[in-house]
């Protein structure tokens, strides 16, 4: 049986997956980006391998994607995060979509049409608005865990309202809210759907829709706001954190076939 291994270096996290001929996952393997992605790549590779039960060399191919894929000198190729989310999304659904990635550092809106050929995307790269990074300043303003986030907002029976699509802004927004006597709950609902906006500002969208990203697994209720947001269909890629990485290996194996 061969073997193909996916890497997704991103911004805040590195996800690895390894494959078996027919597209199963064998072996996986999170981890914090860092500041050293290289060993961080190797150390997930090392991992997933012990998962799985391989040595590096039973590999028949590999492929790097993400903020950091330049920095994964054992992969065999590399492609871009929009291609990998792409494709690791339509080999679950297999019919018309748009994929909505939200990472730590930029947003991504991608069309595929039935075969999955990408018919158009859109990124937000002009600042943190409508990302993970601005629900990580949210916490920090809020002394949150990020990790609590999604729970809090579940609770919320009054959604505040946050003006301001800019990080910076939105930040002083909320310490005017607490000092207004806001909940913490009730402003983190509105940081979630201040997201699920910018998400819609993006582009328009005629397909039934498809999250993935570590922020959307960690905080599912941003779902239910983004369908509610351009009133479609929404539903959580299975793995959705490890969607990249996925997509990546998938590639790795259609090039060795």
């Amino acid at each position: 049986m061969h073997h193909y291994c996916g890497v997704d270096i991103g911004a805040s996290s590195a996800k690895l997956v390894i494959i078996d001929g027919n597209g199963r996952i064998v072996g996986r393997a999170l981890r914090r980006s860092g500041v050293d992605y290289a060993e961080t790549a190797a150390r997930c590779l090392s991992e997933a391998l012990a998962a799985a039960g391989l040595k590096q060399e039973d590999l028949s191919g590999s492929l790097s994607t993400g903020y950091g894929r330049d920095n994964v000198a054992w992969a065999q190729g590399k492609m871009t995060e929009i291609a990998c989310h792409g494709r690791g999304a339509y080999h679950h659904l297999r019919k018309r979509m748009t994929v909505v990635d939200i990472g730590a550092q930029d947003s991504k809106v991608i069309h595929l049409d039935d075969r999955g050929r990408r018919t158009g995307f859109k990124m937000n790269r002009k600042c943190a608005a409508g990302t993970g990074a601005f629900l990580e300043e949210i916490a920090m303003r809020l002394d949150i865990p990020l990790g609590e986030l999604n729970g809090l907002a579940e609770r919320s029976t009054k959604e505040t309202t946050l003006g301001s699509f800019c990080t910076v802004f939105a930040a002083t927004e909320v310490l005017a809210k607490i000092r207004a006597g806001e909940k913490a709950e009730d402003i983190v609902k509105g940081a979630f759907r201040s997201v699920a906006r910018r998400i819609l500002e993006m582009d328009t969208v005629d397909a039934p829709l498809v999250v993935t990203g570590g922020v959307v697994a960690h905080n599912p209720i941003l779902a239910t706001m983004i369908a509610q947001s351009f009133g479609k269909e929404t539903l959580i890629c299975p793995e959705p954190q490890y969607a990249g990485a996925f997509g990546a290996a998938l590639f790795a194996l259609e090039k060795e076939t």
